[in-house]
């Protein structure tokens, strides 16, 4: 069973002591000390504090309590309310009772005393000065658990496991029907036809069959959970999937003998449904229910729609500025008339539940069949949303209604597709259409996040949505100076375009809540010049979180979504009647606390009610699209652009640069397949899958071209297939094996693996293919790679063989020299505008392009550079100052020293370490993975060896977020790559030293370029 460690304990009594030596006497003030208790020893029972939630009670009753207590699912297993060291707290207890607070496990406390209810009876009354007490109490609090409840999460574990098998089941049976049944494969067929030409015209066989499954497996759930035995009747796409389904049980099977299978977890959901009297929880359950449907049935529609549920703080501050955004900038209200609403994506319905809650009296009922709009694409999401929505409306007038405002639909399809054909019911078509006329006033939701799928054999593509697209590349990356624009079709950026467009030329606020990249990221550089333009006033909200960017945060601990990646709340204004003049939006910008729990920003968000309430920065944007320009000097447009878009395209009047062009590394989208540490490793996966492929190739051409998506065999053990890669098999390219193809490569910092550069297996080469079109050029031409982004640190390398991209972002390459294809007409990079303005400079003319090359290496280099230009280079690409001749000539002789260094890292002396040898186990060279130890001194190599003696400022020598030592560590060891099966072994049979020889090479590479660097910090930037 689960303690409360000591140390939680002592932390809350000394967090208590110093607020009340500080005065804080009142519930506000003390009340921290305790929810941080409730946070931490909740952990160790799986648990998780949420502060200051609302329990609604129907009839707009609600009450609001201090934190609830939730499980893994999400579900209430207790609540509590801190009240002040001076109350009554019996007197309170009592008027919570009074007043419907629930006693199922409730915990009442002032710091002084604390009393728990459970099953409606009082069972501790405890002196919260005594540890022994309070432990006891917090133990029966957080181990309480109701029959049903631990029944359902038993049920739900089981369901997970087995909706797979039950799903490929139907899958099967619609399948054989398909081939059967005419009458199946009429009503199939036409449904696939209505989806086409209204959903969206790529709608494929297998979603309209994902549908049907999601239906038969759900159906009884909404049914049950909600008391609603009309749903099917009532719901009109609920209805046209019945009778799909009608066909297809007619005969094929029992519908009710194959669900019976599926009884227990049923009963256990309705079983703990009974628990559950008030709608808003059942909601809230049947969203859990929903959640672990998804994750046990189909991750790959979680992972491209974003399965993730707004919290209501953040739906309430949303919801509540922009009513306020309404009455400040444009004298009205959310209850106006004409002012119609749209969620374009609205999920289980949270946001227009809020903005129902929202509604004087007066309006609601024009408001709700009139000017509330809303689309949902995935089935059951929609039906849980109109059926919350339905039901709010009932508990505000007692009247049934159904919600004509929300539309089966694709949101980002309905612009290109104004058809609508038959869609589905012409009242589904009906709703889209009055939606397409509705003068949009409103658009506030939480778009989906990711921007595309990473792995081609997932055939889990996020749809491609032409018009958007078109409208992106037109404005957003039109826009854009940033080489890598793959970004601005993530799903939210597509909802930020949509949107604008929606709006048309009208007046108009957009609230969105989404990832928060595009704030600083580099990509986004056009999208944020873009979003200026098109508005008067923009609120940012930056909640944090990016783990990526900060990897000592935790995704579940402190983003609010439990999520990698950082999320912002979007306001965006247009109001060119009240700002004719304005060109540009005013830019107001706040930013929460980088290691705030996720409960203490959900606290922040109540306690500061609407965008009035936050203490806001009003940015002045660059003219390059920056946002956030803390910390960035302004003199460093001042300097050379190492490189840029518009000089390596030939624009005209084009900022001059130091290089003519760059590129990024190689992408191959299939790493575990085409990189290898070893030679012939490498050559076998490589054959195997080529035979595969001209197998697939031959079978997909007898089967006379069908869909390859839904065709190919998946099998990642035996293939990695790329759009590339499948467009070859639909133009019949045959791909032959070439040994020559097998190339070095500088995977990361310090490591090489064997490649096979190949323009069809790998994804993307950029230019590399012109930097190093054979291994001979790898004698002659160095590039330099330079990593920057928002999410690391810069830093740069230099090396002769051709570059992995890198992670988070890329890495550009800044080569000596560039070729043609084959290897011929090789010419220098360095342009000569920048050799006539160095010499010119320095007045020296024997100073030639490599002295400028190495003096470039040298320049990022220098700390005071690196340090003053922080901000600057997590932006944009390096720029080049010239400095004083003598220091020029300092820092290419400097970065002529490190070049040396880090091209031939694996020539150099090893560094000495201390072997300590464990004579208990049987001696080995090989590795399989290396630690390093807590202190860092020493590195674990294998269990028969330990390395000690490592000096400390070998860590000073970073790239990233990792010294050079660390990359080596972290790459070299055995890996076997989830999907593929493919391993991956650094250890050479014919060298088993290697690795420790290496390892010693790369502590002596870090000391000597600290040593250099350290020499370099007398000139001051």
């Amino acid at each position: 069973m689960p303690t409360i460690a000591p140390k939680v304990l002592n932390t809350y009594r000394a967090e208590l002591a110093r607020v009340m030596k500080a005065g804080g006497l009142n519930e506000g003030a003390i009340r921290n000390a305790f929810q941080n208790l409730l946070s931490e020893a909740g952990r160790a029972w799986g648990m998780t504090l949420v502060a200051e939630q609302t329990l609604a009670l129907g009839s707009r009753k609600a009450l609001r309590f201090d934190g609830e207590l939730r499980d893994s699912l999400k579900l209430r297993r207790g609540i509590w309310e801190a009240k002040d060291p001076a109350d009554d707290l019996e007197r309170e207890i009592s008027n919570k009772l009074r007043a419907g607070y629930p006693t199922k496990n409730s915990l009442f406390e002032n710091s002084r005393q604390a009393v728990l209810y459970q099953n409606n009876q009082r069972v501790l009354s405890i002196d919260m000065h005594d540890d022994r007490q309070l432990v006891r109490l917090l133990e029966a609090f957080f181990s309480y658990t109701e029959p049903q409840v631990d029944d359902f999460h038993l049920a739900v574990a089981r369901f997970r496991r087995e909706i797979p098998d039950l799903a490929a089941s139907v899958a099967e049976i619609i399948a054989n029907e398909q081939k059967h049944s005419r009458d199946f494969k009429l009503a199939f067929d036409s449904f696939v036809a209505l989806c086409r030409s209204s959903l969206n015209p790529q709608t494929s066989e297998q979603q309209v069959e994902e549908m049907l499954i999601q239906h038969l497996l759900t159906e009884r759930i909404f049914r049950s959970v909600f008391d609603n035995p009309d749903f099917v009747r009532r719901n009109a796409i609920a209805a046209e999937l019945e009778k799909v389904i009608a066909v297809l049980t007619k005969r094929a099977f029992s519908r009710d003998k194959f669900l019976a299978s599926l009884d227990y977890f049923y009963k256990a959901i309705e079983n703990s449904a009974r628990t559950i009297s008030d709608y808003s929880e059942k909601s809230t359950f049947l969203n859990t229910v929903y959640e672990q449907f998804f994750q046990g049935y189909s991750t790959d529609i979680a992972d491209t729609h974003g399965i993730v549920y707004t919290p209501a703080p953040i739906v309430r501050w949303m919801v509540a500025s922009v009513e306020q955004l309404l009455r400040d900038q444009f004298d009205s209200s959310l209850s106006d008339k004409g002012v119609h609403v749209l969620d374009p994506c609205v999920g289980t319905g949270t946001f227009m539940l809020e903005i129902l809650n929202q509604l004087q009296n007066s309006t609601l009922e024009h408001k709700y069949r009139h000017e509330l709009h809303c689309n949902e694409l995935l089935l059951l999401p929609y039906y849980i949303a109109a059926q919350n929505i339905e039901h709010e409306f009932y508990d505000r007038t007692q009247n049934y209604a159904p919600f004509e405002g929300i539309c089966f639909a694709d949101t980002l399809e309905m612009e290109a597709n104004k058809r609508q054909a038959s869609m589905f019911v012409p009242e589904n078509a009906q709703r889209v259409q009055q939606q397409q006329d509705a003068p949009i006033f409103v658009i506030i939701g939480n778009p989906p996040y990711n921007v595309g799928q990473q792995n081609e054999n997932d055939n889990n593509k996020n749809r491609k949505y032409p018009h958007v697209d078109a409208r992106i590349r037109q404005t957003y990356a039109k826009s854009s100076k940033a080489s890598l624009q793959t970004k601005l079709y993530d799903m939210y950026s597509r909802f930020f375009r949509w949107a604008t467009d929606r709006l048309g030329d009208n007046d108009g606020v957009i609230a969105y809540v989404s990832n928060g990249s595009f704030v600083e990221q580099i990509a986004f550089d056009g999208m944020r010049k873009e979003l200026l333009k098109d508005f008067t006033s923009i609120y940012v909200l930056d909640l944090g979180g990016n783990v990526r960017k900060n990897p000592k945060l935790s995704g579940t601990t402190h983003n609010v979504f439990g999520i990698q990646v950082s999320v912002a709340i979007t306001l965006l204004i247009r109001n060119r009647a009240k700002y004719p003049q304005r060109q540009q939006a005013e830019l107001h910008y706040a930013r929460l606390d980088e290691w705030w729990r996720r409960g203490e920003k959900y606290s922040y968000l109540n306690q500061h009610a609407d965008y009035r309430a936050i203490a806001w920065q009003q940015l002045q944007p660059t003219n390059n699209g920056t946002w956030i320009t803390e910390g960035m000097s302004d003199d460093f447009a001042t300097f050379v652009p190492i490189g840029s878009k518009e000089a390596r395209s030939g624009s005209v009047g084009a900022e001059s640069t130091i290089f003519n062009t760059y590129s990024l590394g190689v992408s191959t989208n299939r790493d575990a397949w085409a990189y290898n540490f070893n030679q012939e490793a490498l050559e076998i996966n490589i054959k195997n899958m080529l035979l595969f492929y001209d197998y697939e190739k031959l079978r997909w051409l007898k089967n006379n071209k069908p869909d390859v998506d839904s065709f190919v065999n998946n099998d990642e053990t035996k293939i990695k297939w790329t759009d590339l890669l499948k467009n070859a098999l639909i133009k019949n390219v045959d791909i032959n094996f070439d040994k020559n193809k097998i190339r070095k490569s500088f995977y990361r910092p310090f490591v090489k693996k064997f490649l096979y550069f190949d323009s069809i297996l790998n994804q993307r080469r950029y230019s590399q293919y012109k930097i190093f079109p054979s291994s001979l050029q790898e004698s002659e031409n160095l590039l330099i790679q330079v990593k920057t982004g928002t999410e690391i640190p810069m830093y740069t390398l230099m090396t002769n063989l051709i570059p992995e991209m890198q992670p988070q972002g890329g890495s550009q390459c800044f080569p000596f020299y560039i070729y043609d294809e084959d290897g011929s007409n090789r010419r220098e990079n360095i342009s000569d505008w920048a050799l006539q303005h160095f010499q010119t400079h320095t007045g020296n003319p024997n100073f030639d392009k490599w002295a400028i090359f190495y003096y470039v290496y040298g320049l990022l280099h220098v700390p005071s550079y690196r340090e003053r230009y922080a901000a600057n280079l997590k932006l944009e690409l390096p720029r080049i100052p010239l400095l004083a001749p003598s220091e020029i000539e300092q820092l290419s002789a400097a970065g002529r020293q490190l070049a040396e260094l880090h091209l031939n890292y694996e020539q150099q002396p090893e560094y000495k370490l201390k072997h300590s040898e464990n004579r208990a186990v049987p001696w080995t060279w090989r590795v399989e993975k290396m630690r390093l130890s807590r202190d860092k001194s020493a590195i674990n190599y294998n269990q028969a060896l330990t390395l000690e003696g490592i000096p400390a400022e070998v860590y000073d020598y970073r790239l990233g977020n990792r010294s050079a030592l660390e990359w080596v560590i972290d790459q070299y060891q055995v890996s076997t790559d989830k999907r593929s099966g493919i391993t991956s072994d650094p250890n050479d049979l014919d060298d088993p030293e290697a690795i420790v020889r290496l390892l010693k090479q790369v502590i002596t590479v870090s000391i000597k370029t600290v040593a250099i660097i350290k020499q370099l910090s007398s000139i001051s930037l």
